[in-house]
């Protein structure tokens, strides 16, 4: 997808074009990032136990040093670029998980707060530039709001390929299908004479649930219908085809925009009336695409999320502390609750004695336990499953912390115990 820029305000020195041409190069390397970035985060968070809020605050400071040279660049280096993108990618993603994990905020709330904050910084871009367009990024305030909606874009893509996970209860196989659908009636759109920067954009966010959802289906254990690479293993190949893509790019420059607009290709014909028609197909997709997630969360399944994150396929936020304590206690087996309060007992008791260590070991016997016994609790008290699991997170994050509180991991653990009545 390219098109030509719009001449805007041009308020500071102007550059050569910060960012790459969109050739299938673009969409290629966008794609394994996405999938790095969802695969990578897992493996540092929940493989290496460095916690979720601790992987978030180290990419961050990453983001920040990666994004500085990057912008301090005079042109389109593509090395500096897509390890932007990459860094991006992880600190998106992990921003949601936190909403998601840590706060216990719904997914739809996570997905309505993102789609406002990119409707606000594209309103303040356009103000200001008067356009949107990736290849006019020739001043440090157009790159400054291009990678802020780039970040919006993955937390944004993040959330909704999560609750439409939770929705639909897919698996990490059929789940690709949707974005990849979606991708393909965009394209076309593009072809056939769509606004360029409106499909561009609408492209970007569901690069994100297709490349995570390619993540997930490669690490995924094969007795859960995935392909078993693990995380590391997932990481390190797409890591690898990043590197040899982004050298292959350095050397042929088959992605530098160059200054010659007669060497580019013809865009797409666009008229007012091809316009409309696009718009008009796009709001017959989306309206689809509802109809089809509140079809499929109607039909009786469970969380495609597993133990990525709290979102089952139900919502447990419908419940108090002592309603879910009821719940559990009435709908789920009694030597199963027992088990779980004696682990969290014992957790508890560790963490207080000063044996972190210890505490790690055990903790990690309450995740396989409940992890083992999901196919069988869920199905009892969806809600009840729904509200113990937002509560053994933020334990599981507590006590893997790599500088852990005990203030945090108390407060954490006893929440858990009251749940477990």
């Amino acid at each position: 997808m390219t098109y030509t820029p719009a001449p805007g305000k041009l308020g500071s020195r102007l550059m050569l074009n910060k960012v790459p041409e969109v050739v299938i190069w673009f969409w290629i390397i966008k794609i394994l990032c996405t999938t790095v970035g969802e695969s990578f985060a897992d493996w540092i968070n929940m493989t290496l136990g460095v916690g979720l809020v601790s992987t978030a605050v180290l990419f961050t400071v990453i983001f920040a040093v990666v994004l500085t040279v990057q912008m301090r660049l005079p042109k389109y280096v593509p090395f500096a670029y897509w390890l932007t993108v990459v860094v991006v990618s992880v600190t998106g993603t992990l921003y949601t998980d936190i909403l998601t994990d840590q706060l216990g905020v719904p997914l739809w709330i996570s997905t309505t707060i993102f789609s406002v904050l990119l409707l606000a910084v594209f309103g303040i871009w356009y103000a200001r530039e008067r356009t949107l367009s990736i290849h006019s990024i020739v001043t440090t305030p157009r790159e400054g709001f291009y990678w802020l909606a780039v970040l919006v874009t993955f937390a944004l893509g993040t959330a909704t390929g999560d609750w439409t996970l939770e929705l639909t209860g897919w698996g990490p196989g059929v789940s690709v299908l949707l974005p990849l659908g979606l991708l393909a009636i965009v394209t076309a759109l593009w072809r056939f004479g769509a606004n360029p920067v409106l499909t561009f954009w609408i492209a970007y966010i569901l690069t994100r649930p297709l490349g995570a959802n390619i993540g997930d289906w490669l690490g995924t254990p094969s007795s859960e219908k995935g392909m078993g690479l693990g995380t590391f293993v997932t990481s390190v190949i797409f890591l690898g085809a990043i590197l040899g893509t982004v050298l292959y790019l350095s050397f042929t420059r088959a992605d530098v925009i160059e200054k010659d607009e007669a060497q580019k290709p013809d865009p797409p014909v666009s008229t007012p009336r091809r316009r409309r028609i696009s718009l008009a197909v796009l709001a017959a997709a989306a309206v689809g695409t509802v109809a089809l997630l509140t079809w499929r969360n109607a039909q009786p399944h469970t969380s495609a999320l597993g133990e990525e994150g709290p979102a089952p396929s139900c919502s447990g936020s419908h419940l108090n502390q002592s309603e879910a304590t009821q719940h559990v206690a009435r709908n789920f087996p009694a030597t199963s609750v027992a088990s779980y309060k004696k682990i969290t007992q014992d957790t508890l008791d560790m963490v207080d004695s000063g044996d972190q260590s210890g505490a790690k070991s055990r903790i990690t016997d309450l995740e396989t336990a409940w992890d083992d016994d999901q196919s069988s609790l869920q199905p009892k008290d969806c809600q009840a499953w729904t509200f113990v699991d937002q509560r053994i997170d933020p334990v599981l994050s507590a006590v893997r912390d790599n500088n852990p509180d005990p203030a945090t991991e108390d407060q954490a653990l006893q929440t858990l115990l009251t749940t477990f009545g």
